[in-house]
């Protein structure tokens, strides 16, 4: 599917608002192609040389002076509108894909998120996500605005002077060929500067998280110049983009003026022959004007969408990512168990070629207490990672009460399971919002015993299996 076409399907709840955006963006732009004419029929019905000045200058002087500033009046306030509209629109689909973004985050495997860095998914969510709102109120909104004051500034234009029109519009196929040569180097740069920028903040987040080690064996220096290292790196992949940036500025800005040159010497000579008034000279300046700035509105809205685009990339490719321990067809949800747990034939591995655990059988009846002892890297903790499900068995099944545990909803299975994970976390609320975390509908009663218990357990429910482990 087209990435325009995926970013568009989050504004479709707001397409009634878009439409009415589009409608006063319509009144909006016959208001500014109006602008020119009050000073058009000043110049020619007043300062024209030859006959004597009209005698009602008095009047209608300040009558087209003042309906020059009641259309800029009016175009203003629609402008006010439409741009708090069209901002409100893309913010709210950016809500919408951030949200999407963190609750797939949250429902992928670890084994998802022990193959990337923290930091890259966080600024996947908070940066990268900004592109579907730069794609419609830089991109959709504008490409339309601008297209709609081609369309009418070329029609005026044209009705005023065809030889004029023509010339001007020469340079045109030249503009979008320099759209078309820069287009891709953008979207590429702008794709390296956001994966620059990621590995930034990863190893900004990676020195500051870990700075009592650092501190300890005293590597703050070493930490520097990698941090240093890494944000010179995305240093020239800006300094790429904008050198890009100025040179396609400088290209289309020429074609511009060379276009304007052209219209200026033309339409003197259609002036000095009297085929054109002084002020439909004017006017056609002032439409040139409009034609072009549409035109190199435009060229910057293409060079934004590539840029945005690499973004939308980056979302859409965790959005696209298929779940490692997804729920069974026949997967039921269960209300309580007793806790028998049996792990039959069971091998795993973080990778294919790389086995943690190698056939492994164990029974644990309900209540029974276990601890599994063993040095650094020899499984325990994977081991325990695979009854709530965090990775599944990469060879044979593990059952709770007889049950397959992938027939189990992954929601239900775990809230049969209290877990006291090796490292200490707390989120940042209160500490009665930390204690009940697992349990969020927990009695005062219950946190405040679980807060006093000197063996530090989890809050449980009857029944449920009892998991301990200790810290190596």
């Amino acid at each position: 599917m087209s990435i325009y076409r995926r970013v568009l399907r989050y504004y479709r709840p707001f397409l009634g608002q878009t439409i009415f955006g589009l409608f006063l963006s319509l009144i909006g732009i016959g208001l500014n192609l109006l602008k020119p004419w009050p000073f058009k029929v000043i110049v020619d019905d007043f300062l024209r040389a030859g006959p004597p000045i009209r005698s009602d200058w008095r009047i209608w002087i300040p009558l087209l002076c003042l309906a020059l500033v009641t259309i800029q009046l009016l175009w203003g306030i629609i402008n006010w509108i439409t741009n708090y509209l069209f901002v409100k629109i893309g913010l709210q689909a950016l809500l919408k894909l951030r949200t999407d973004l963190y609750s797939y985050l949250q429902s992928l495997s670890l084994k998802y998120h022990d193959a990337r860095r923290s930091s890259d998914s966080s600024f996947r969510v908070a940066y990268d996500s900004q592109s579907i709102q730069t794609i419609y109120n830089k991109g959709f909104t504008n490409i339309f605005g601008s297209t709609i004051t081609l369309i009418g500034t070329f029609v005026i234009m044209l009705r005023l002077d065809r030889q004029l029109t023509l010339v001007s519009l020469a340079i045109v196929p030249l503009i979008v060929g320099a759209i078309y040569l820069f287009a891709h180097r953008i979207r590429r740069e702008s794709t390296s500067i956001q994966e620059q920028e990621s590995a930034v903040l990863a190893q900004a987040q990676e020195g500051l998280s870990s700075i009592r080690m650092v501190h300890a064996f005293g590597r703050e220096e070493f930490e520097v110049r990698q941090f240093q290292q890494q944000a010179r790196q995305s240093l020239q992949a800006n300094l790429r983009l904008t050198l890009t940036n100025v040179n396609s500025a400088l290209v289309i800005s020429t074609l511009m003026v060379i276009g304007t040159a052209a219209m200026y010497y033309i339409g003197t000579l259609h002036v000095l022959a009297g085929t054109l008034t002084l002020g439909s000279l004017l006017v056609f300046s002032a439409y040139l004007l409009m034609l072009y700035q549409p035109l190199e509105s435009l060229t910057y809205t293409t060079w934004a969408m590539e840029g945005a685009t690499a973004g939308a990339n980056r979302c859409f490719e965790v959005l696209d990512r298929q779940d490692d321990v997804v729920d069974s067809p026949r997967a039921i949800a269960i209300s309580s168990a007793k806790g028998a747990i049996g792990f039959n034939s069971v091998s795993f591995g973080y990778a294919a070629d790389r086995y943690v655990l190698r056939d492994v059988d164990l029974r644990i009846e309900p209540n029974q207490i276990v601890g599994l002892v063993g040095g650094t890297g020899t499984g325990k903790s994977t081991l325990l990672s695979l009854v709530p499900r965090f990775y599944d068995p990469t060879t044979g099944s593990i059952a709770l009460d007889g049950r397959d545990i992938r027939e189990i909803t992954k929601r239900t299975l775990r809230a049969q399971i209290a877990i006291v994970l090796q490292d200490t976390l707390l989120f940042s609320t209160t500490v009665r919002e930390n204690i009940a975390y697992g349990r969020p509908d927990a009695t005062e009663e219950e946190i405040i015993c679980c807060s006093t218990n000197q063996r530090q357990r989890s809050i449980r429910q009857p029944n449920r299996p009892s998991w301990t482990q200790s810290k190596n």
